[in-house]
């Protein structure tokens, strides 16, 4: 396969240089390529590419193309960089970053793969809880045109194939209740049908179990958080170990993200929903990164993040994610909801 002339464009490449796109890994929204290139003095360099049809595919890649680079900014050990995202001359919209080398990653260890902490990493290189801690402790950058740092992204995200809006806002918990929960719930019943139940549940935990558990006033004796880059996406399945741009030791890495600039336990979220991350990761983690005050609602706390998640999966499979969905609401209107 041949690449076309946009994406050598954008990464600078020598269109005389000997270049090859072949089929690389899997994903469910993309084409996923490796390209090999042949720089000028005769070594080989690897990208990894992304590409898909249509104008959702535009919006998906050119944020997850910032996603990758925040991440990257505050942590560069984490994840890929983003090289470059745009539409190529086919038609396609594409996304190119650095090539994660997991060919070597076989040997990963007993710890990492059940949730640990990493301890099985090359000496000297930072596990993923303390790469995940040094994300959630490092303050976001202040959006350009604001003089402080703010809730959301400056652009829009991708959760699956859910588009999120991240228009900015001041409040961390206005934030959760209308750019995540109302706006998930309008694409669930865009997809499902309306749904009575579901909307009253959703509407009652916006207005009262939000502001309730992570009101600004509330958390942390009366400071509220402060804007940290989340992956926003962070499953099982979105990590792994591998050498970046094929280069340096084998490192516990993070990929496809839909970051916003948030509080860190919202991360934790998914996290908890999925699994792969056991008690030896939080206990690092924590040691790191510590719980919110009030400590004793941090349960609850990442509860409400994952209802997030399983109404967007609700909104993209449809199924039984209706049903935790509900479950977790109920619980937590029946604790917060009446106070």
């Amino acid at each position: 396969m041949k690449l076309d002339p946009a994406i050598i464009k954008a990464l600078s490449l020598d269109p005389q240089a000997t270049t090859t796109v072949a089929a690389h890994g899997s994903s469910g929204f993309n084409a996923t390529r490796k390209i090999s290139t042949t720089l000028g003095d005769g070594t080989q360099k690897h990208f990894f590419m992304k590409t898909a049809a249509g104008k959702d595919a535009e919006v998906m890649f050119r944020g997850e193309h910032a996603s990758l680079n925040a991440i990257h900014d505050a942590v560069p050990s984490l994840c890929p960089a983003s090289l470059a995202t745009g539409m190529a001359e086919d038609g396609k919209a594409f996304l190119v970053t650095d090539f994660l080398d997991m060919s070597s990653s076989s040997h990963s260890s007993s710890a990492s793969s059940s949730g640990g902490s990493g301890g099985g990493a090359e000496k000297g290189v930072m596990s993923l809880a303390a790469k995940i801690a040094k994300l959630h402790t490092t303050p976001a950058p202040i959006p350009q045109g604001y003089s402080k740092p703010m809730f959301g992204f400056p652009v829009t995200t991708c959760c699956g194939d859910t588009a999120q809006p991240n228009d900015y806002k001041e409040s961390w918990a206005d934030f959760y209740a209308q750019n995540s929960l109302l706006a998930i719930l309008a694409k669930c019943e865009r997809k499902n049908g309306k749904d009575a139940e579901l909307r009253s549940l959703v509407e009652k935990t916006a207005e009262v179990v939000v502001p309730r558990l992570i009101g600004d006033q509330h958390m942390n004796h009366g400071k509220g958080v402060t804007p940290v880059v989340v992956h926003g996406d962070l499953w099982s399945g979105n990590k792994g170990k591998a050498r970046i741009g094929g280069k340096g030791p084998v490192e516990e890495v993070v990929f496809d993200p839909s970051a916003v600039y948030g509080h860190s336990e919202y991360e934790l979220g998914i996290m908890n929903m999925f699994g792969g991350f056991g008690k030896g990761f939080f206990d690092d983690y924590h040691e790191l990164c510590p719980k919110t005050e009030p400590v004793e609602e941090y349960a609850e706390r990442v509860e409400l993040y994952e209802l997030y998640h399983h109404m967007n999966h609700f909104a993209i499979f449809g199924g039984s994610y209706r049903a935790g969905a509900v479950s977790i609401m109920k619980n937590l209107i029946r604790k917060f909801g009446e106070q």
